[in-house]
């Protein structure tokens, strides 16, 4: 199904006016009538009365940003986009199968056009008139750039890890007779898809970097993981969810990790893994830094010449100078005020 755009021009406003100038017309021929007692404009008033109502379903409002797929007798006519007060065909009738449909943080056309035409309308005309106003607002097509927000998922991560994830999602729909047409809810369609997706590149990462994973299906162990590459990981969830929904005429624009972490089982076990891999690494930049200082003492120390010191004095100096830089707690020194052997 190929989007088919209609040309119509905006003539709402020209019918409107018409239609109006009919009615006007058409009660005073009545009134006329009834006084001369002439049938023939009396059954012709009578008949612009009751049928004038016909043209008014034809009248479509549309705000910016939004679209309208017209079809006649089950056969998709075409596609009227732009703001405007259009005219068309009033058998032609407006499809929009996920008008009803509400995803999480995502706009939605909403209706509230029929007023203009009740204010200007009475009688059965108006009631018609707000019918179809408000029939087509509910089926308006927003071209709007659009969020979804997807509740949290629970995936198992490559190592097995379960992991709770969730992503944001900004689309917007750029094909109107692909997304009404060739899908039954193009907006359940999106979110099915989303989580689909979701999980079909979370499992293929760590949530942290671990030796021996191949992430990018290379062949060539890498450092990928859900924590340290997130923007590569959305990108590629992105690239997916594109791939799945462009038969629904719909763009993905960008695709953003809104939330991870460990699932709550296992949360508290990582969470102790990652402080002891932290005490680790920061307990052997101290020892690092240490062996160091101690290199440097000696070595200033022999280069100074203050004091003379056999391997013994050396060895229990280094030792000295170890147990106070690698300490947890302050040293507690202890003076010698005898003499040195």
């Amino acid at each position: 199904m190929t989007e088919k755009i209609l040309t119509t021009k905006k003539q709402g406003m020209a019918m409107l006016l018409l239609t109006i100038l009919l009615y006007v017309i058409a009660i005073a021929v009545l009134v006329l009538s009834v006084n001369f007692g002439m049938l023939v404009p009396m059954v012709l008033a009578i008949i612009v009365l009751a049928l004038g109502w016909i043209v008014l379903p034809g009248l479509k409002v549309l705000r910016p940003q939004e679209a309208l797929v017209l079809t006649l007798f089950g056969k998709y006519v075409g596609t009227i986009r732009g703001e405007g007060f259009y005219w068309v065909n009033p058998f032609c009738t407006a499809v929009n199968p996920a008008a009803k449909t509400k995803l999480n943080q995502s706009s939605d056309v909403d209706s509230g056009s029929s007023k203009g035409l009740s204010a200007l309308l009475g009688g059965s005309a108006t009631a018609a008139a707000a019918a179809a106003s408000a029939e087509t607002s509910g089926k308006r097509v927003s071209l709007k750039i659009m969020t979804l927000n997807n509740a949290r998922q629970k995936i198992n991560d490559c190592l097995g890890n379960p992991v709770e994830i969730g992503i944001a999602v900004t689309w917007r729909v750029v094909d109107t007779a692909k997304a009404v047409f060739e899908v039954d809810n193009y907006k359940e369609f999106l979110s099915l898809q989303c989580d689909s997706a979701l999980r079909n590149i979370v499992r293929l990462y760590p949530y942290d970097v671990a030796p021996g994973i191949d992430t990018t299906g290379d062949g060539q162990a890498d450092e990928g993981s859900l924590r340290g590459s997130s923007e590569v990981v959305a990108a590629r969830i992105r690239d997916e969810i594109q791939s799945k929904v462009t038969e629904a005429g719909l763009e993905i624009l960008e695709a953003r990790i809104t939330y991870l972490a460990y699932a709550s089982e296992i949360a508290a076990v990582m969470l102790q893994r990652q402080q002891a891999s932290a005490i680790i690494d920061a307990r052997k930049m101290i020892v690092e830094g240490a062996v160091g200082t101690v290199e440097l003492a000696l070595e200033r120390l022999n280069q100074s010449g203050v004091v003379d010191l056999d391997e013994e004095r050396k060895a229990a100096m280094v030792s000295n100078l170890l147990v106070v830089l690698c300490g947890t707690h302050d040293a507690q020194p202890i003076v010698n005020t005898g003499t040195l052997y």
